[in-house]
């Protein structure tokens, strides 16, 4: 009888997975920071030209694009994501060059095209975790930068300081010995939406 109810249980539960309207997953929402690949149009256009074919991912040398399931809701299913802590952005621009529909834009991987155009996010620094600001000189995150002095340059005892040129590759990220770790990448999608809320509270 035990065995009987134990196997209805599972029915059941694998019932209301496949009945489950798919508008709950669309209000799911991711609860890690993710970048979207260099060159990657605004989210919801990104969102509505991918076709989930997974070619950017194959092109990647570095294999840094993973793909989500529905953490991030139904709309995202099967769209390409960068977690910078666990593998950054080499900004080779393979991806672009092999998007079929233009969701990620082709870049010429030069300096002054990715600057002008590549917008994955900004690094910031919490000066109360950065080895540097606490007296120990590491400049790690400096020297893991392909734009030195340029996206992030350093001061006394290497303290980074980062500059506006940032186009949030990950890769400082992805160095940084500390754990948590010292300077991370605030995606361009929050990035817009913090822009959008101080432009909508002084109008």
């Amino acid at each position: 009888m035990k065995r009987r109810h134990f196997i209805n249980s599972l029915v059941a539960g694998a019932a209301a997975l496949v009945t489950r309207p798919l508008a709950a997953f669309n209000e799911a929402r991711v609860s890690t920071r993710y970048l979207r690949p260099p060159g990657a149009l605004a989210e919801d256009e990104f969102v509505a030209r991918c076709i989930h074919c997974g070619q950017c991912g194959e092109a990647c040398p570095n294999r840094c694009i993973r793909y989500f399931g529905l953490e991030n809701g139904a709309s995202s299913l099967d769209t390409p994501y960068i977690t910078p802590r666990d593998q950054a952005c080499i900004l080779c621009m393979k991806c672009g060059d092999i998007c079929p529909t233009g969701a990620i834009t082709p870049i010429a991987g030069l300096m002054q095209p990715i600057l002008d155009n590549v917008h994955m996010g900004h690094a910031v620094v919490d000066h109360s975790l950065c080895l540097s600001w606490q007296g120990q000189s590491c400049g790690v995150c400096y020297r893991a930068c392909p734009l030195q002095n340029i996206a992030i340059r350093v001061g006394w005892m290497e303290q980074p300081e980062v500059l506006d040129q940032c186009v949030g590759c990950g890769l400082c990220e992805r160095a940084c010995i500390q754990m948590p770790q010292a300077i991370r990448i605030i995606p361009d999608y929050e990035h817009r939406r913090a822009t959008a809320r101080a432009t909508e509270n002084t109008t």
